[in-house]
């Protein structure tokens, strides 16, 4: 007999509904029970026995300042429901404003629960997008030599 979870496993939070629904895909595919949320929820959610929870936001092509006040909102949620790891999902390929809003998210992210470091790692085999010594790969070339170049 399986025990019943008193609380989630591993909060997702992703900066679009792409993200957040391949991020849920991916774990419901395993096996896990899986929910996913467009938006903050409201509290009145069913989640007993639910393993992960992924929340999409509209953070990444919004101001950093919004997108922080966002993606906190959203952890301070899944801290209150019990969840034990968090997960950021960001767009594995850029960011998508001029000032970006991957750094800004994370950093407040690692100050709020006195995080020293955390690992940054932009993949998605699935979508070939892998790291190489360093270095985002896109469809085999470095981003900043393929389709998807970099620009400041």
């Amino acid at each position: 007999m399986k025990k019943k979870l008193d609380h989630i496993l591993l909060g997702c939070v992703a900066d679009d509904f792409t993200g957040a629904s391949d991020a849920a895909s991916f774990l419901a595919k395993q096996g896990i029970k899986t929910l996913l949320f467009n938006g903050v929820p409201r509290g009145t959610e069913e989640i007993e026995g639910c393993a992960a929870v992924v929340i999409a936001l509209k953070t990444r092509s919004i101001p950093a300042d919004e997108a922080v006040r966002d993606t906190l909102a959203a952890m301070r949620w899944l801290e209150e429901h019990g969840t034990e790891q968090f997960y950021i999902k960001y767009c594995s390929t850029f960011d998508s404003t001029p000032k970006g809003n991957i750094g800004p998210d994370i950093d407040a992210a690692l100050e709020q629960y006195g995080i020293r470091y955390t690992l940054l790692c932009p993949s998605l085999p699935v979508n070939r997008r892998i790291v190489k010594d360093g270095v985002l790969i896109v469809d085999g070339k470095p981003i900043a030599e393929g389709h998807m170049p970099i620009t400041l």
